[in-house]
This record gives C-alpha cells, sequence and structure tokens, in this order.
C-alpha cells in the first residue's frame, strides 16, 4: 500500500487547519505588531492570553471533529428502549424510516450523511472544514467553538493591522509587510465567514432548528404537515434544551405534543 494512502481526508484537513492556525500566530509574533511589542515590554499578561485562546480554539476544534456527532446505532441498546408510554404517544402518521443506505430506522430529525456513511442524530450539516459532521452531540461544541474562533480571529485581526505600515516605498513595504498583509486579508475572510456561521446557527438554536431542516423543510414529511416549527418551545426552553439537555425526552414525544396542542387549539 502506497504511503499516501494512509492519508485519510480528516487527517489531511485536521492538519492544515492547525499548521494554518499556528503560522498565522507565528506571523503575528515575528513582524512589528503589538503582540511582539508586548513581548519585547516585557508584558507578557496579553501575548500569554492571546496564545491559550488560539490554543483552546485549536483544541476545541478537534474535539468538535474527532467525536461522536450522534450516530443512529444499528441495533439499540436495552436503556435506549422507548417506554411504552412514550410508544403510544407516537402519531401512526410519522412512523420510523428505515434509512435506505445503512438500513436503521432513522428517529425524528435524523437524517443519514453520505461522507460519514452513517445515520446522525438531529442532523445539522456535515461540516467539510472538520470533515464530520455537526449533529446532536457535538452541535452545542460546535457553537461554542464558532464564538471562540470568532473572538481569537478578530483579535488577530486588529493585531495585524496593528503592524502594517503603509508610509514606505512600495518594494520595501511589500518585502517587509507583504506577508502580514496577506495574513491580514485571510484574518478577514475567516472573521467574515465565522461571523455569518455563528450568527446563523444562533439565530437556528433560538428557534429549536437545524440548517437541514431550515433549507429542505418542504421536503421533511414531519415538517411539511405542520404551518410552524414543531419543535419550538420558546428562546428560554430552546436555549436550555440545546446546551444543557433540560427538558429531555424524545423528538417524537414532542412532536406528538406539538400536535395535540393543534388539534385542541382547532376544536
Amino acid at each position: 500500500m502506497a504511503p499516501w494512502a494512509l492519508l485519510s481526508p480528516g487527517l489531511l484537513v485536521r492538519t492544515g487547519h492547525t499548521v494554518l492556525t499556528w503560522g498565522i500566530t507565528l506571523v503575528l509574533f515575528l513582524h512589528d505588531t503589538e503582540l511582539r511589542q508586548w513581548e519585547e515590554q516585557g508584558e507578557l499578561l496579553l501575548p500569554l492570553t492571546f496564545l491559550l485562546l488560539v490554543l483552546g480554539s485549536l483544541l476545541l476544534y478537534l474535539a468538535v471533529s474527532l467525536m461522536d456527532p450522534g450516530y443512529v446505532n444499528a441495533l439499540p441498546q436495552p436503556q435506549e428502549e422507548p417506554k411504552e408510554e412514550q410508544t403510544a404517544m407516537v402519531p401512526q402518521a410519522i412512523p420510523l424510516r428505515r434509512c435506505r443506505y445503512c438500513l436503521v430506522l432513522q428517529p425524528l430529525r435524523a437524517r443519514h450523511c453520505r461522507e460519514c456513511r452513517r445515520c446522525i442524530r438531529r442532523y445539522d450539516h456535515h461540516c467539510p472544514w472538520m470533515e464530520n459532521c455537526v449533529g446532536e452531540r457535538n452541535h452545542p461544541l460546535f457553537v461554542v467553538y464558532l464564538a471562540l474562533q470568532l473572538v481569537v480571529l478578530l483579535w488577530g485581526l486588529y493585531l495585524a493591522w496593528s503592524g502594517l505600515r503603509f508610509f514606505q516605498p512600495w518594494g520595501l513595504w511589500l518585502r517587509s509587510s507583504g506577508l502580514l498583509f496577506a495574513t491580514f486579508l485571510l484574518l478577514s475572510l475567516f472573521s467574515l465567514v465565522a461571523g455569518l456561521l455563528l450568527a446563523s446557527h444562533l439565530y437556528l438554536v433560538a428557534s429549536n432548528t437545524t440548517t437541514w431542516e431550515f433549507i429542505s423543510s418542504h421536503r421533511i414529511a414531519y415538517l411539511r404537515q405542520r404551518p410552524g416549527n414543531p419543535f419550538d418551545r420558546g428562546l428560554t426552553r430552546n436555549l436550555a434544551r440545546f446546551f444543557c439537555g433540560w427538558p429531555s425526552g424524545s423528538w417524537e414525544a414532542l412532536w406528538a405534543e406539538e400536535e395535540e396542542e393543534g388539534r385542541s387549539q382547532a376544536v
């Protein structure tokens, strides 16, 4: 087997992210930015804080990209089997679907990911930059990662700008600040992407929906049957369930509760 055959896409993507992260950090330290000025003046608190934030964002990235996003088990464990009263609450109009790819029974809000070749609970999307799905288990950590990453990017953007000196001859400026200016442009692009992603995911979390459901609601059976989002329980309860897992319960039971409330209001 050729050596490069052992290099999986996930390994290449995570290695690239790690190298890029520390490469940009090194550029900010080597050029005449405020980061380097603080270091030369012996004021190490802010440089160390920046390094810790960079390290924290990198560790969160690796945690989200390597952890189980919420795979649907082919053979459910005994403790995962639904109780009889919970099964009775699930309307017959929404039977569990059997995935045509991996042949497991899909609970509500699950979807098969062709890249991961598994069904994911509360599937949000497959993130190519992490080479992993964002699902029920790692979505909260993904949002925290986006928030921390945005802080690091904006701070890095400010530091890169502080080191740029434009009042120089073009050739001299290009040799002394060309790499820093390229870093500034790269940080600007990453900050824009991270900011938009964070804003969109906070909106989705606040309304208890997912990227897949938001984009494809017209093609999803359990959403087509209701005019609104059957899982939305208000901002406070949505945030509590997303970040703390409270109140607990299956999505089928929550859907049935919303269906029953809708029928009561109609009567």
